[in-house]
Formats: structure tokens, C-alpha cells, sequence
């Protein structure tokens, strides 16, 4: 049940962060013919793209963590005796964890520091640029620990886009 659940987060996450891609090629687009067709800069569409990137960054980084596509010493865990790469890797997916708590902590606290103030080019609050840490650490707390299950019970977390 939870494993369908965090596989439904992690679709959605990919979905979500096409559909933000596209948006920041559009942005982009609407930018440089607004600037170039036209000589009339949309000013918002920077603001705004830069904005998408951080969201689709988030997205992009908890489906990462889920589908084991980052960064990691997987050669050097699996040299280790089955008894300590099992315990290795529960620890890593432990770290993984706590790193992804403490990036919601750290972006809720950002997010409701700067929430009263306005970004100068959108009619947004400032403190938005936070809000994708805070999705993504929550995320990354999610997924670690189905990670954790999978590894207690000997199964493997199936990727996003099997």
C-alpha cells in the first residue's frame, strides 16, 4: 500500500516536472520574441521561468532519490559481506532521510521568514522560492523510507517509469 502510494507520488512528480519544463521553454520563448520580435521585454518571464526551475529541480531530485539515480558508492557497498551491505545501505537510505528532514525543516523556515515579502517581478511572495525544498525534502523523507521497507522485507523499490 505505501509502495503504490510513494509510485503514484513519484509519477506525478515526473508529470509535474515535464509540465514544469515545458512552461520554462515557453517562458523562455515568450521572453526572447517578446524582446526581440516586439522590443518589449516581458519582465515577468524570467522571473518566472527561474521560478519553474526551482520547482522542476525539486521534482526531479525526490524521483531520483526514489529510482536510486543518484549519486552513489554502489561499487564499494556491494564488495561488503551481504550482513553489513544490507546494514550499509539502511544507513544510507537513513542519511538520505534525515537530509531530505532537515531540507524541509531549513525550507519551511526560509519559506515563513520571506513569506511577507513581495518578489519585485512577480505578484507572488518571496518566500515561494522556498517551497520547492520544503516539497522536495518531504519527498525525500517519503521515498527513504519506503526505501527502508523494501530493504527490511527484501524487496526492491520499483522505478517511476517502469
Amino acid at each position: 500500500m505505501y509502495t503504490k502510494f510513494c509510485a503514484a507520488l513519484s509519477k506525478l512528480s515526473l508529470v509535474l516536472g515535464v509540465v514544469g519544463l515545458i512552461a520554462v521553454i515557453l517562458c523562455v520563448q515568450y521572453q526572447v520574441i517578446g524582446r526581440y520580435v516586439f522590443n518589449d521585454t516581458p519582465t515577468w518571464a524570467e522571473a518566472l521561468s527561474m521560478l519553474l526551475v526551482l520547482f522542476v529541480t525539486a521534482f526531479g531530485l525526490a524521483v531520483g532519490v526514489r529510482d536510486a539515480g543518484h549519486i552513489g558508492l554502489e561499487s564499494m557497498v556491494a564488495l561488503l559481506p551481504d550482513r553489513w551491505r544490507h546494514r550499509v545501505e539502511l544507513l544510507i537510505h537513513a542519511l538520505v532521510g534525515l537530509f531530505g528532514f532537515l531540507m524541509a525543516q531549513g525550507g519551511w523556515m526560509w519559506a515563513s521568514a520571506k513569506w511577507g515579502e513581495k518578489k519585485p517581478m512577480l505578484p507572488v511572495p518571496d518566500g515561494i522560492d522556498y517551497v520547492p525544498v520544503v516539497i522536495a525534502g518531504v519527498l525525500i523523507v517519503l521515498f527513504s523510507i519506503e526505501h527502508i521497507l523494501a530493504l527490511l522485507r527484501g524487496t526492491e523499490v520499483t522505478p517511476s517509469w517502469n
